[in-house]
C-alpha cells in the first residue's frame, strides 16, 4: 500500500510537472484566465480614446475579467468585422452604424458614449459668418458630398431659411481641407470641432458652429454585433462596467494627468501636442461628449432614442441611407438593462 501511495504520488507530480510544461493548469490550481475579446478602433490610437487606455492601464478590464486587444481601421471594415464575428466589439462613429444597419449589417449600439457629435462649421471670424444663413454666397468646403458633414451643412442652411445651393459649396480633401480655410481659398469648412482647437493654437482667430445644435448625432460608440450580445451578455455588460468605471475616473480626476500617461504609454508621437490635447479633453469630451443631461439622469452611455431617430429620418430624408428604421432595433437605451 505504502509503494501504491508512493506511486500515486510520484504520478501525481509527474502529472503536474507535464501540465506545466505544456502550458495546461491541473485541476487542482483552477485557472483565472481572463476572457479574450477585440474592439476594432475608427482611425488610429490616438489620445481622445482616453477611456478605453484608461479603463487598460487602471486595470478595469481586467477587473471584469477581459483581456483586450486594441485594433484600428476605418469605421466601414469595423462594422462588417464585427457583423462577421471577426472582432467583438466595434467603436466607429455613430453616422457609419446607422448607415451599417439600414443596409442591413445586425450591428447594435450597445453605449452611447459620445452624446453628441463632433461636427462644425469653422470659419475666420473676418469673414462676418455668425450664423447659419450667413453661410449665403460664401465658399464652403466639405471633404464629400456624401459626407455626414455635408448633411449637417444642408440641415443647417434649412433651419435658417436657406438652401445648400445658396452657398458655394467645394469639395477639399481631409489632408487639405485646414490649408484651404487658413489660406482663404474658402470661407468656411464643415469638419471636426476638434481642429477648432488645433487652429486657435496656430494663432487663428477661428470661430465655431456646432453642427449638433441644428441636427443631433453621435461620434465614437461602443458596438457589438445581435448575436455576439444575446451570447454573451455578461462579456458586453463587464466592457460596459470596465469603459463607465474608466469614464468616471477621467471625469472626477485629473484630466491633465490621464492624458499624459495616455501619451506616454500609448500615443507617444503625441507628446507635442499635450497641452491642446488636454484643452479639448477638458473642454469638449467632459463637458459635452462624455456627459449630458441624460446621462446625469441615466449614467454613461445613456442611448436616447429620440434623438438617434431624428438623426436615422434625416439620414433617409437626404438619401444617404436606402430606408428608414426603428431605432430602438439598433440602439440599448440605458446600457445597464439589456
Amino acid at each position: 500500500m505504502r509503494f501504491l501511495s508512493a506511486f500515486g504520488k510520484a504520478a501525481q507530480a509527474a502529472l503536474i510537472a507535464a501540465a506545466t510544461v505544456f502550458g495546461i493548469q491541473a485541476a487542482s490550481t483552477p485557472a483565472t484566465a481572463q476572457e479574450k475579446v477585440t474592439i476594432q478602433i475608427d482611425g488610429a490610437a490616438v489620445p481622445y480614446y482616453l477611456p478605453m487606455y484608461v479603463a487598460d492601464h487602471y486595470g478595469y478590464f481586467k477587473e471584469e475579467g477581459l483581456e483586450v486587444e486594441f485594433l484600428y481601421a476605418n469605421a466601414a471594415d469595423i462594422l462588417n468585422n464585427i457583423a462577421a464575428g471577426n472582432v467583438q466589439f466595434g467603436f466607429p462613429n455613430g453616422d457609419a452604424v446607422i448607415s451599417a444597419r439600414a443596409n442591413g449589417l445586425p450591428v447594435k449600439v450597445v453605449h452611447s458614449t459620445y452624446q453628441r457629435g463632433i461636427g462644425a462649421v469653422l470659419f475666420k471670424q473676418a469673414s462676418g459668418i455668425k450664423t447659419p444663413a450667413d453661410l449665403a454666397g460664401k465658399k464652403v468646403a466639405v471633404t464629400s458630398y456624401g459626407s455626414p458633414n455635408y448633411i449637417q451643412l444642408q440641415v443647417m442652411m434649412s433651419q435658417a431659411g436657406k438652401s445648400v445651393d445658396d452657398a458655394n459649396v467645394e469639395i477639399v480633401g481631409t489632408g487639405a481641407i485646414l490649408d484651404a480655410l487658413k489660406s482663404d481659398q474658402v470661407d468656411a469648412i464643415v469638419f471636426s470641432m476638434l481642429r477648432y482647437y488645433a487652429l486657435k493654437a496656430e494663432g487663428v482667430d477661428v470661430g465655431m458652429i456646432p453642427s449638433d445644435d441644428y441636427l443631433p448625432s453621435h461620434g465614437n460608440v461602443l458596438v457589438t454585433s445581435e448575436d455576439y450580445l444575446a451570447a454573451n451578455p455578461k462579456v458586453v455588460k463587464g466592457f460596459i462596467a470596465a469603459l463607465d468605471k474608466a469614464l468616471k475616473h477621467i471625469v472626477d480626476g485629473d484630466v491633465a494627468k490621464e492624458v499624459s500617461m495616455v501619451i506616454d504609454t500609448y500615443t507617444p508621437t503625441f507628446a507635442p501636442q499635450k497641452d491642446i490635447v488636454t484643452e479639448i479633453i477638458n473642454e469638449v469630451f467632459v463637458k459635452t461628449l462624455w456627459q449630458s443631461d441624460d446621462t446625469k439622469a441615466n449614467g454613461f452611455g445613456y442611448g436616447n432614442i429620440a434623438s438617434w431617430q431624428k438623426t436615422i429620418d434625416v439620414a433617409k430624408e437626404y438619401e444617404a441611407i436606402p430606408d428608414s428604421f426603428d431605432a430602438a432595433d439598433l440602439v440599448v437605451e440605458k446600457p445597464s438593462d439589456f
